[in-house]
């Protein structure tokens, strides 16, 4: 018995010594089975893991491309920048050794104060930027003294210059270090690097993401706490694209160096045919240079206050009322709607009545009996307010329409405004009243709500003086190597001969001795333009106050009447388009006209339409590591 519960014993011990030594079989075949499935199938994917714990991947920022006129001046380049970086962890005391550099080149107490501040918020191995944009001699200087400014050096970038400053900066524009905005607004990691830079405002933001290039990477050891230690590989960044305009660079000086001589204005010259613009400008303006190293808050104030709007770009943006200049839409309307033809007489004794209400013309004796080429020549006022009253504002809006007025053209520049064309519809949306006869006979010589820009005139005139093609402003001819497609322009359907009897009444008003801008013309065989004066009310004088004999020039300077011209060259094949306005100018022909005409005589001179646009030379197309 004693024998039978023995072996029975010894069977139970061997079942259970059976059951767990097949059990730490299994879990060792099974944590074998795992660790052969890390090490053969998984182990490329933790060797990644492991080494990107000792490996840091860097962003390198790409050279911003060029901006360049049409010939490849250039507008927009970078300069080098020669900075100062301290890197804090290297230096016994962080402030004791920027108060030695701030004995050795210029730096105020606000720069150290930010490189403190900064210092605190960065691990201490980070290289901090104290100050850039040094010369060659103060570059000398540090480096001569390196030895006593511990963990100091010099290091270069690239800073974004502009050579032409206040002549194009509402063109150009300029850039500035991309805020959170612009980070949470576009997700280029590009942005995320420390001091890059963006277009804020012209070319240099609407071209943004052509200029700015791609960037290059460049893979670093570090050790356990971050620090550098070698470089593994790096690849190249990739300039931004070179971007070649239509503007001729001489010609938008010159037009600056002209608008400078009044308090307050803008031009555009453009190409009739094409549509290219050779030259916008705007005064006053402001040197963009100020902006790329970070303007000071005093500075921009002062540029913000200014009353005559210095940051304003009023080529493009500046809306007024296009006065006398609008005349030719109206003459238009009236001899498409058969109202009159060209030899319609309406007498102007001066002025105008309907019901109760005078509209005065601004010859006060008037002219007498003129036809539609005499009232564009001499600007007569009353022969525009009668024939309003049988075309309706309707019509005058429709062709104002189709000649370029109260609609954005969509190009490069997205400070460009709309402008106004009232009409019935309008005024009902806007104000919940009824549209009044007396606002369609003002509206027809460019007054009451009716608004443009200088570009838009500039375009008017050039689908007038074109026979009547749609042509479109643009300023970007190419990017890199690849065109910039514009056009075709499409006909706008409007009566040649209805243009011809128009172009004869502007050919009068430079070119006949009745004519308005007759002292303004030009007088070299050849190149003779055409053109039309516009006087923009801005304050209206009282029947009292033209009693008493005030005049609009003797108004405060914000009160007084703007000046516009409009003019295009030559007469017998126009090529050339051009707008001035002068704000509070007071006369179209006495303060604008005398630009208008220098201008077309330079496009003449320089002739930008007869050569071609320069394109990127394969030889500039490089790479930057």
């Amino acid at each position: 018995m004693a024998l039978e519960k023995e072996s029975d014993k010894a069977v139970d011990f061997s079942r259970r010594a059976f059951f767990i030594g097949a059990c730490q079989l299994g879990f060792l075949t099974l944590l074998g089975g795992r660790l052969a499935w890390l090490q053969l199938v998984e182990g490329n994917r933790y060797k990644t893991l492991a080494d990107s714990n000792r490996i840091n991947l860097k962003m390198m920022a790409p050279a911003r491309g060029q901006i360049v006129d049409r010939f490849g001046v250039p507008f927009a380049v970078n300069n080098q920048n020669f900075r100062v970086l301290v890197v804090p962890e290297q230096t016994d005391d962080l402030e004791q050794s920027l108060r030695r550099l701030q004995n050795l080149i210029k730096i105020d107490d606000a720069m150290i104060q930010k490189v403190l501040k900064l210092a605190k918020k960065s691990p201490s191995y980070t290289p901090l930027e104290v100050t850039d944009d040094l010369n060659w001699e103060e570059v000398s200087t540090v480096e001569v003294n390196i030895t006593d400014l511990p963990g100091m050096s010099i290091d270069m970038g690239e800073l974004r210059h502009y050579p032409f400053a206040d002549a194009a900066a509402h063109l150009i524009g300029y850039v500035g270090a991309a805020s959170k905005q612009d980070q949470e607004r576009d997700k280029d990691p590009l942005l995320t690097l420390p001091d890059f830079q963006v277009g804020k405002s012209g070319l240099e933001k609407t071209l943004d993401p052509y200029l700015r290039g791609k960037a290059g990477s460049s893979e670093v050891e570090v050790n356990v706490v971050g620090r550098e230690v070698r470089e593994l590989r790096s690849q190249e960044s990739h300039e931004g694209s070179r971007v070649v305009l239509s503007i001729d660079a001489e010609l938008q000086r010159f037009a600056y160096q002209r608008l400078s001589e009044e308090r307050s204005a803008s031009a555009v010259v453009m190409d009739v045919k094409t549509g290219e613009v050779y030259a916008l400008a705007s005064y006053p303006t402001f040197d963009p240079n100020y902006f790329t190293g970070g303007i000071s808050q005093e500075r921009y104030e002062e540029l913000r206050s200014n009353i005559t709007l210095p940051l304003i770009n009023k080529a493009v943006a500046g809306q007024y009322p296009p006065g006398s200049t609008f005349k030719m839409v109206t003459a238009l309307a009236a001899l498409e709607a058969g109202v009159i033809t060209e030899g319609t007489h309406v007498f102007c004794p001066g002025h105008f009545e309907m019901g109760n209400a005078r509209f005065h013309c601004w010859k006060a004796g008037g002219h007498g009996s003129v036809n539609v080429v005499g009232a564009l020549a001499e600007s007569c006022d009353v022969f525009f307010y009668k024939v309003s009253t049988d075309l309706g504002i309707k019509k005058i809006a429709d062709m104002a329409h189709r000649l370029g007025l109260g609609a954005k053209f969509g190009m490069e520049l997205q400070e460009e405004r709309a402008g106004l064309v009232p009409d019935e519809e309008w005024k009902r949306k806007k104000y919940d009243e009824s549209w009044h006869p007396g606002e369609t006979v003002i509206a027809a010589i460019g007054q009451g709500y009716m608004l443009a820009t200088p570009l838009q005139l500039a375009v008017m005139t050039s689908r007038i003086a074109n026979g009547g093609r749609g042509v479109e402003p643009w300023l970007t001819g190419y990017v890199g190597d690849q065109p910039a497609p514009h056009g075709p322009w499409q006909d706008l359907g409007i009566n040649p001969a209805h243009i011809e009897i128009v172009m004869r009444g502007m050919s009068e008003v430079c070119n006949s001795q009745r004519g308005t801008g007759y002292g303004a013309r030009i007088k070299e065989p050849g190149k003779e333009m055409a053109g039309k004066s516009g006087t923009a009310q801005v304050k209206r004088i009282t029947k009292q106050e033209r009693a008493a004999g005030v005049k609009n020039e003797d108004l405060a300077w914000q009160f007084r009447h703007h000046a516009l011209f409009v003019g295009y060259a030559p007469i017998g094949n126009p090529r050339y388009a051009c707008c001035v306005v002068v704000e509070h100018g007071v006369g179209g022909s006495k303060a604008a006209a005398p630009i208008v005409r220098d201008l077309l005589q330079m496009a003449q001179d320089r002739d930008p339409a007869s050569k071609s646009l320069v394109p990127v030379p394969a030889e500039d197309k490089k790479s930057h590591g």
